[in-house]
């Protein structure tokens, strides 16, 4: 709701806000400009001490805090505004772009915690008169888990470099690096469970803290099935072009 020239507030809720309620500062989509769709949106950076703004942690499964956002008449005034008025889209975008590399970073990162622990726990598992590592069905496994958690992390390299150099196919290849090292990583913790039986579902287990906080990746920044669109619409639009 604007009130005057430069000056908005803000009302309505958003759940599963990362790092809320302890971030000191909150990036804010809000409608500015009605009936504009993605053109109408503007950006603000709200700080969490503003008037009529609370929030609340929500118990979830989740390698970080996740919260809920309340927003009662917040004032917000174009000192508060990140980009342009109305263009807050583009720096949503722009944002998703970065944060999806860095989720695949760091599940590529839960990833090799996994791999690592596998590697030692199969050189020392006593199992059928051998080591675990001696049976073939056991050590092909681990070499898939290293082959997948290394190929994630190259595509995560590459989307970052992607980044850094302002090059025209940043979505796709942030929306590659996000899927691919998220997927990685829940099916390399998932056969580190497995390989580790029994012991990796005890609680204070590095696999069980590791299996509870894998999944949420694949669900936020956009869920693996968004990536799966963003990457298509790329391609397409890219033919497209080429048409032309």
């Amino acid at each position: 709701e604007e009130r005057g020239a430069g000056q908005w507030r803000l009302t309505g809720e958003k759940c599963w806000i990362s790092n809320a309620p302890e971030a000191d500062f909150y990036t804010v989509f809000a409608r500015t400009a009605p009936r504009a769709g993605a053109r109408g949106v503007t950006a603000f950076l709200v700080p969490a001490d503003r008037p009529g703004l609370s929030g609340r942690a929500l118990e979830m499964i989740s390698p970080h805090p996740i919260g809920a956002l309340d927003f009662d008449a917040v004032p917000v005034t174009a000192d508060d505004v990140l980009g342009e008025v109305d263009r807050g889209f583009a720096v949503a975008m722009g944002t998703l772009n970065l944060f999806r590399p860095s989720v695949g970073a760091f599940a590529v990162g839960m990833a090799q915690a996994a791999l690592d622990a596998t590697v030692a726990h199969t050189c020392q598992r006593q199992a059928f008169n051998g080591r675990l590592m001696d049976l073939q069905a056991v050590s092909h496994q681990v070499a898939e888990m290293a082959l997948r958690t290394e190929a994630a992390r190259l595509m995560v390299y590459a989307a970052a470099s992607a980044y850094d150099e302002g090059a025209p196919d940043v979505p796709r290849r942030s929306a590659m690096a996000k899927l691919l090292a998220t997927e990685t990583a829940q099916y390399v913790v998932d056969t580190a469970v497995q390989l580790h039986g029994a012991r990796a579902l005890e609680h204070g287990h590095l696999l069980e803290h590791l299996y509870r906080e894998v999944r949420a990746p694949r669900i936020y920044e956009g869920a693996s099935e968004v990536q799966r669109g963003i990457i298509a619409k790329e391609l397409y639009a890219a033919q497209d072009q080429e048409a032309r």
